[in-house]
């Protein structure tokens, strides 16, 4: 379940041997590297890969070295990686399909290999496809902030007190920003968006292709349209599963997460309702919603210790709650989870002699067992979430009306707890945005495809409406009438639309809307879906 954040973000472990600096992995002037990241890449070998993720044994990597600052192109210069799985059929090749799987913090080494297993093959012979882990992550010149994962798992996203009190929030925000200054200060104004879609660039040249095409799921939707925006005439094929609105990066976007799960939950409430002979959650939806309320207030009075995990409190159950939202196959081990806390939960709390079953549960889960990647910083996804979120533009530094936000939110959207309006990192971040937010416009050619979802908990349908919005006449849409996070490979009219866009560059004429995949598409889909963005939040 590689898209809980919790998961991947608050436990993950680094395997035995020590971490490469991230000052070690910086590279000397431009001048001095051949070619400048513009040299032919010489691929081979990846680097390991994360515990139980597939990788296709067609795949290979090379690196590249870019400028860690492209306004001083000949000054330090960091290493990118990146991967690829060619066409099986040169002859009928196209060119190159770039990807990213969002975060931002995830590594898209692998999406290649994921991406070989879903899409259909007139797609694949095609098109190289191309994945690269996006400067500051994974093996490109990792960044880190030092953080003790497990003990700070319920902060990392901003959740309050259990009495809504954010003072513990602002402690971690400035101790976190602090910490990140300290162990990659020298990194952290140049991890962002706008240069890591000069580095697609980069990767492009390299690569000696004059256009590229690009297949770019939640935060890689934004990454996606900057890009062609900088670049708008080096952009052939563009799809977009899971959209950013530009207009609101970033607070405002996380805010969204208050209607988007409030929108969301229901999905899943009608789902144990459905099967309350099973899991005994309610009859009702209405029934399984006060269950849900009865656990996180128990988890609130009388946290569950969990040696060596995270504990298990109300704030994280909502984050499993949340992040199990973002795909249905999901829901039959969110269920199963609310089932077995349900079964400890007694007038007065929890019964402790049921903890070792719950903390099971949790390990089934994958919250006690992180990426083992030799060479990554073990809180790298994190690290770098935050430098992208803060790099990319000031957030309000007024701690007071973060309050004041927590507060009304708590009362107007329960669910998330005033979470999605809290203090991040962000607002005491030691340096400013070095550029500002590149303008994403509907200038250059009709070539981009939006796929969305209606009931997305993390990308709202209002959000992707401002990145169709955004691009004018450049982009078509199609919503899909389903919930969770992602469009590709689940079985509906997109996936009709999707592969002969990027086969032969047929765009509808207008924006669709899709009805839900049959329940027998639902069915199978429930236990496949590679193309799930790995880490979240976005």
């Amino acid at each position: 379940m590689r898209s809980v954040f919790v998961a991947a973000a608050t436990v993950a472990t680094v395997a035995a041997g020590a971490v490469t600096p991230a000052a070690a992995r910086i590279g000397p002037p431009e001048s001095e590297v051949a070619g400048g990241g513009r040299a032919a890449p010489v691929w081979g070998e990846c680097p390991p890969v994360e515990t139980g993720i597939p990788r296709d044994p067609r795949q290979q990597c090379a690196t590249l070295r870019v400028p860690l600052d492209y306004r001083a192109p000949r000054g330090r210069s960091i290493e990118i990686t990146i991967s690829r799985i060619g066409t099986a059929l040169p002859g009928s090749r196209r060119g190159i399909l770039l990807s990213n799987p969002g975060g931002p913090g995830d590594s898209g080494l692998d999406l290649p290999s994921g991406l070989a297993d879903v899409l259909p093959r007139q797609v694949l012979d095609r098109y190289d496809l191309i994945g690269f882990d996006p400067r500051g992550i994974g093996h490109s010149t990792p960044v880190t902030c030092g953080l003790d994962l497990v003990r700070q798992s319920t902060l990392l996203l901003p959740y309050p007190a259990p009495d809504g009190g954010i003072e513990r929030n602002i402690a971690f925000a400035r101790d976190t920003a602090a910490a990140c200054a300290e162990h990659s200060g020298d990194l952290l104004p140049f991890i962002t968006t706008a240069n890591t879609a000069r580095d697609m660039d980069r990767i492009r040249a390299a690569l000696g292709e004059p256009k590229l095409s690009y297949f770019g799921l939640s935060y890689g939707t934004y990454l996606g349209a900057v890009y062609i925006s900088l670049f708008p005439g080096r952009g052939d094929r563009i799809v977009l599963d899971s959209a950013v609105d530009p207009g609101l990066v970033w607070r405002d976007l996380l805010r969204g997460w208050n209607q988007a799960v409030a929108v969301r939950l229901p999905d899943f409430l009608g789902f144990a309702a459905e099967r309350d002979a099973v899991y005994h959650l309610g009859a009702t939806q209405d029934e399984v919603r006060r269950t849900y309320d009865r656990l996180t207030s128990a988890l609130d009075r009388q946290p569950v210790p969990n040696p060596g995990g995270p504990v298990l409190d109300g704030n994280l159950l909502r984050e499993i709650t949340r992040s199990l939202l973002y795909f249905d196959g999901y829901f039959p081990s969110l269920a199963e989870f609310w089932q077995e806390l349900a079964a400890t939960v007694s007038g007065s709390g929890m019964n402790t002699a049921m903890d070792a079953g719950i903390l099971a549960r949790l390990d089934r889960l994958g919250l006690a067992d992180g990426a083992k990647v030799a060479q990554v910083p073990a809180d790298n996804r994190i690290a770098a979430l935050y430098a992208v979120f803060c790099g990319d533009v000031a957030w309000p530094r007024d701690v007071a009306a973060y309050a004041r936000q927590v507060a009304a939110d708590r009362r107007a959207w329960p669910l998330t707890a005033g979470m999605p309006s809290n203090v991040f990192p962000c607002a005491a971040w030691p340096t400013r945005p070095v550029e500002p937010l590149v303008p994403v416009t509907g200038h250059g050619p009709r070539n981009v495809l939006i796929l969305q979802n209606t009931r997305d908990p993390s990308t709202s349908l209002v959000s992707a409406r401002g990145l169709r919005a955004a691009l004018g006449r450049r982009a078509v849409m199609i919503t899909v009438d389903q919930g969770g996070h992602g469009v590709t490979g689940l079985g509906s009219c997109a996936d009709e639309v999707m592969p002969a866009f990027l086969a032969t560059g047929a765009l509808p004429g207008r924006d669709l809307f899709c009805p839900a995949p049959s329940p027998a598409d639902a069915f199978a889909r429930a236990t496949h879906s590679p193309y799930i963005p790995s880490v979240g939040p976005l």
